[in-house]
């Protein structure tokens, strides 16, 4: 991942929070691991199409690159997610199943990373960056 030390900590100081389970990078939470297992996962990944590479957009933007990723996800379960620091919102999606395609999306919105929980582990920032 190529962002800055700053931007990382301000990614791992974030609380990521879908269905009321509060998750933080570095971390393991017993309700995420609940949360995947009731929904017949071993892992998701929290992405979002907002504010791409960290550069903030007009609300109506975000709007629509948020629906345009929650289309193209519509083949993988998902519940509604947000991500956050301070005064930093984002919509996020918490999309269930593998890593792999997911982090394609997140490269396709022009993300630098996204949160990936899987069932016994902590919460891990991973780059998004096309290999």
């Amino acid at each position: 991942m190529t962002v800055s030390v700053r931007l990382r900590a301000a990614y791992r100081a974030s609380d990521y929070v879908a269905a009321g389970v509060t998750i933080r990078v570095g971390r393991r939470s017993a309700a995420m691991d609940a949360l995947l297992q009731a929904h017949g996962s071993r892992r998701a990944v929290f992405v979002t199409a907002w504010n791409p590479y960290s550069r903030k957009m007009p609300p109506g933007w975000n709007a629509r690159m948020q629906a345009a990723l929650l289309d193209r996800l519509r083949r993988f379960r998902t519940l509604p997610a947000d991500g956050g620091w301070r005064r930093w919102r984002e919509a996020h999606v918490l999309a269930f199943g593998a890593p792999q395609p997911l982090l394609r999306y997140a490269w396709l919105f022009r993300q630098n990373a996204v949160v990936i929980v899987r069932v016994g582990a902590a919460a891990r920032l991973v780059g998004s960056a096309k290999e």
